[in-house]
């Protein structure tokens, strides 16, 4: 009964937040009050009611229907750790917004936003929580359409409106797919319900399992971005403002991760070898490419989105480990796996939603995404430069914070390996390991430039000189989102523990019996292998402490930094973004294809030049060989179609009838 009475109380919090963003649209500070509150109240009753359910019973609210659909939801700890996680980045994101949304004070509608941003968080509960095909698809759609109206939110640009055309094509291309195995999985079911569609896999022959994998994979794979549907991504995420940038980065792409698993376990068994084999050649593909393509980027929300990619495979690569040795027969290792990839899952959830929060607070304050127009922050925003720093490192694997822990967890999983007999498999395994070290070097690059670019050494434009900390309200969703960092990383033990609860059910198998319990990483002891962030980061305390101490009994002197000779430090001698980049982008050159420009003016003479540009870019090469072919291909098909079209109400009804009497012959004839 209370459990009944939370879940109502999220949905009616949620509900009752959009409505008041509609009531006191005409008042900015009002409406934004009424609706970011409401919606953090929500997120509350969100974190109350999921741990209740993780920690208890399968919450069922069924309404009336048929045994073919029957509409409600249904919540069992896989759901609920997702609700949980989206809960939990929705509280810190709703105190952001209290104060990000001032910058829009006066120039758009605030009530407008707050319908939205609650109507979309809202939708993400409710696709975790669906009990049948038909009402997944709804509030699926649902959050795709509000998510889209979020994207386009400043749709006076031009750059926004083409960020949010991208993005409802492929969010609907997706569907199709979606559309295709749920419709698979109801003909070998005979019904719509979740419920029903656990036992699908065992009716059906094995080429129609096959395809339902593939579809589910193509149409869950779009929205999660992974290698090559990714490319919405880059676009839709810094067309959107901040706060909604963080949630769909953090948690409506995981959203996706959430059904494929749903899929491929609950409803398939993930009983087939090569599913696993394939889930992980694409994600180690989207992991380096995603990384790869961050570290060129100089628009620091286009960087964080292509992380996104990067840590979308990283998480699948937990999954497919899972699945890989659910095939082979080692169901233990199997959780392991899984284990691994959702603790990557919750991770990810905190330290990019900090890290598009501490953009956004960059943006706020310097009103530029460009990080090559930045510099000196760390003085100008100490409590941002903290915060950004502890989402860099927690994305960087650096010990103690969390991303290293669920990355540890990764490495041992695919060391794993060595137990399968398929040494094809096992070879492959081990080199996705290699892989995803190179991947973790990668992003570690990758954030010491954005680090240290935008908030290290002197200002180089006047958005910089003249940027001020954020208010009180932005820091404070950042602070939470760092605090949960730090404990995701260093209560490794105890969160392993929790997750096992959650794999359980799914694997069939639970290896909390051989967790260790003590202040180390939770390991399975036969296979060996431990380590303890707890003692890390009392380490590192330690480690800080001791030169402080020191310093502080000895007289120390300053002296002015080395400038190369030059007679005065100035912004034009700093290290550059694109200077840091440049070895790398010389070092995988085949990938990048990168290009250089060149232009020079000159006065009257040839020997005198008045400017001098140099511009560079890559090639985007899955736009440029794989979507540009294919969007010219329909348009040239669409030229030719369109004779059809011409302007007649009598030749479309004509139209429509001679479908109909094909389709009745076709039927009569038994083809239908």
């Amino acid at each position: 009964m209370v459990s009944t009475f939370l879940f109502l109380g999220i949905i009616f919090t949620y509900l009752i937040g959009g409505a008041l963003s509609i009531v006191f649209h005409r008042n900015d500070r009002l409406v934004t009050y009424a609706s970011f509150i409401s919606s953090f109240i929500a997120s509350v009753f969100g974190i109350i009611f999921s741990w209740s359910v993780m920690l208890g019973n399968t919450f069922v609210l069924n309404l009336p229907g048929t045994s073919i659909l029957k509409f409600g939801v249904s919540i069992d700890k896989l759901s609920a750790f997702f609700i949980l996680v989206i809960s939990i980045t929705s509280l810190a994101v709703s105190i952001y917004s209290i104060g990000y949304v001032k910058e829009y004070f006066g120039k758009k509608d605030i009530g407008y936003l707050g319908l939205l941003y609650n109507m979309f968080i809202l939708s993400m509960i409710l696709v975790v929580s669906a009990s049948n095909a038909v009402m997944f698809l709804i509030v699926w759609e649902l959050m795709s359409v509000i998510s889209y109206f979020l994207v386009i939110y400043e749709h006076e640009k031009p750059e926004t409106r083409r960020a949010g055309l991208i993005y409802i094509i492929m969010t609907h291309i997706g569907t199709g797919f979606i559309i295709l195995s749920f419709l698979i999985l109801a003909g070998a079911s005979g019904s719509f319900n979740f419920e029903s569609f656990q036992g699908a896999g065992e009716l059906l022959p094995s080429s129609f399992k096959d395809m339902v994998f593939l579809f589910a994979l193509i149409g869950f794979g779009t929205k999660a971005g992974i290698v090559p549907l990714h490319i919405w991504l880059p676009y839709a995420h810094p067309a959107a403002p901040s706060n909604v940038s963080a949630l769909m980065s953090g948690v409506m792409i995981k959203t996706a991760i959430y059904m494929l698993i749903r899929v491929c376990f609950d409803f398939l068994g993930a009983d087939v070898l090569w599913w696993g084999v394939l889930l992980l050649i694409v994600a180690c593909i989207s992991s380096l490419l995603g990384v790869m393509y961050a570290l060129m980027e100089h628009d620091i929300k286009r960087l964080l989105a292509y992380h996104s990619v990067e840590n979308i495979g990283i998480i699948l690569i937990g999954v497919s480990l899972a699945m890989i040795f659910m095939s082979s027969g080692h169901p233990d290792l199997a959780a392991f796996g899984l284990i691994a990839g959702l603790y990557h899952l919750i991770n990810h959830a905190m330290f990019k939603s900090l890290l598009f929060l501490g953009a956004g607070s960059i943006i706020y304050s310097t009103h530029t995404k460009d990080i090559e127009a930045l510099g000196g922050l760390i003085k100008k925003m100490p409590w941002t430069a903290l915060f950004f720093l502890i989402g860099a490192v927690s994305i960087s694997a650096l010990p103690p914070l969390n991303g290293f822990v669920s990355e540890w967890l990764m490495f041992h999983a695919q060391l794993l390996s060595i137990n399968l007999t398929n040494n094809m498999v096992t070879i492959l395994v081990l080199s996705s390991g290699a892989a995803l070290a190179l991947t973790s070097a990668l992003a570690a690059a990758c954030f010491v430039k954005a680090f240290g670019i935008s908030f290290l050494a002197l200002p180089r434009t006047e958005h910089a000189e003249s940027a001020k900390e954020v208010p009180i309200s932005m820091l404070a969703g950042m602070g939470i989102l760092s605090f949960m960092c730090i404990v995701l990383g260093i209560s490794a033990f105890y969160v392993v523990g929790i997750l096992d609860s959650v794999s359980a059910p799914i694997i069939g198998t639970s290896i909390a019996s051989q967790i260790t319990s003590n202040l180390s990483i939770a390991t399975i002891p036969s296979f060996g292998g431990s380590i303890s962030t707890t003692w890390i980061a009392l380490l590192i305390i330690l480690l800080i402490l001791i030169p402080i101490i020191l310093l502080r009994s000895n007289r120390t002197s300053k002296y002015e930094t080395w400038g190369c000779g030059q007679p005065e430090s100035t912004a034009r001698n700093e290290y550059t973004a694109t200077a840091f980049s440049k070895p790398i982008r010389m070092w995988l050159g085949n990938i990048y294809r990168p290009h250089r420009e060149i232009h020079t003016t000159y006065s009257n003479s040839q020997f005198f030049k008045t400017s001098f540009k140099f511009e560079s870019h890559i090639e985007q090469v899955f736009e440029q060989y794989l979507y540009d072919p294919l969007v010219e291909f329909i348009l040239s098909i669409s030229r030719r179609l369109k004779i059809i079209q011409i302007g007649s109400i009598h030749a479309y009804l004509a139209y429509i009838f001679v479908v109909l009497v094909l389709l009745l012959i076709s039927i009569i004839a038994g083809g239908l």
